[in-house]
């Protein structure tokens, strides 16, 4: 039998698991446009809190900076998707007048030396990059059907990416308000968090775009063709740990050299080796702490599960959940933050 006082408890207890479900079923559709607006949020922080400084008020600031930043997104995203569609088609009908048969009996002549072998080989390849091109058109054709929930959507970003501008600071405080935690290991606690956010974002994330666009720079000034459509996927591919830039910019000097572009080929090799492989790492260094990196398993992992889960924002939230919740284990288990699953050292030599 219930007492009278746990009876109400355990009423009040079921009554705000209940209110919580019902919040998280409510959100669960925008939730995607609120991470969106809270990671940049984080990011451009450090602007606002600059800019608040300057201005001396939280509501014109924060409306500068969400405007500046729409107005440049909207601006680059459509030039972006102008000419992106514009090499999608192009390298669609340009691709059909490759002769794949001479490009793999060039590179592959001990292998491939009969014509029934290299007919077949060419069909593959003729086939797998149709198929390739032509899901990209079937995504472009979604998103222009899906352009009034995407507005939506980004309407939400915005608002969210407004007032987490605005009130982060309280909403923080409110946070920190609620934890259990002495106040020490409270402080270590939200440095860690911010610490691994950071290594995210920056190291990661930050830095494999910027990889992607030096790779890019190079696709232009070497008069790849279809430049823009490379540099898009190299900005992918570079944010994902052991994959990295490589994957696309080698294959594109293997078909320079393949077609007859050999000084072309050259160039870009060398832009590619000296330039490209060793920016991320330079830019790591300026921007990211250099005692201590996240660990490339829970980087790895996290992004994989994340892409599964969440799609392309996966790459984000992955590695940062993954991280957070070994975290909170290391502080209940362990009772301590030292360098443990979460971090590993760098060499210092």
């Amino acid at each position: 039998m219930f007492t009278k006082p746990n009876f109400k408890n355990l009423i009040i207890l079921l009554l705000t698991i209940g209110i919580f479900i019902l919040a998280i079923i409510v959100i669960k559709p925008i939730i995607i446009p609120i991470i969106y607006g809270l990671l940049l949020a984080y990011i451009f922080s450090p602007v606002y809190k600059f800019l608040l400084k300057k201005l001396k008020n939280k509501n014109l600031t924060a409306g500068i900076i969400c405007l500046g930043l729409l107005i440049i997104l909207l601006g680059i995203s459509i030039l972006i998707f102008q000419h992106l569609f514009d090499q999608i088609i192009n390298f669609y009908i340009n691709i059909q007048k490759i002769d794949f048969t001479k490009i793999a009996e060039q590179m592959l002549p001990e292998f491939i030396s009969s014509s029934e072998i290299s007919t077949t080989v060419s069909g593959y390849l003729n086939n797998y990059i149709s198929t390739l091109i032509e899901t990209f058109l079937k995504m472009f054709k979604e998103f222009i059907f899906d352009l009034p929930v995407i507005i939506l959507k980004l309407f939400i970003v915005i608002f969210i990416f407004f007032f987490s501008l605005r009130d982060g600071d309280k909403a923080i405080e409110f946070i920190k308000s609620l934890s259990p935690l002495k106040k020490e290991t409270e402080d270590r606690f939200f440095n860690h968090l911010k610490e691994i956010t950071n290594l995210v974002l920056l190291g990661q994330i930050v830095v494999g775009i910027v990889q992607g666009l030096t790779a890019g720079i190079g696709y232009f000034i070497f008069g790849v063709p279809n430049a823009l459509l490379l540099t898009s996927i190299t900005m992918i591919t570079a944010i994902i740990p052991i994959i990295g830039a490589w994957i696309i910019w080698i294959p594109v000097v293997i078909f320079l050299f393949a077609t007859g572009n050999s000084g072309a080929g050259i160039g870009l090799l060398i832009y590619g080796i000296i330039i490209v492989s060793t920016i991320d790492n330079i830019i790591r260094f300026l921007i990211v702490s250099k005692r201590t990196k996240l660990n490339s398993v829970i980087v790895l992992l996290g992004m994989i599960g994340g892409l599964f889960t969440f799609g392309f924002l996966g790459l984000i939230i992955g590695p940062l959940s993954l991280a957070y919740v070994l975290l909170i284990a290391e502080l209940y288990v362990k009772n301590s933050l030292k360098d443990g699953l979460i971090f590993e050292k760098e060499n210092k030599e």
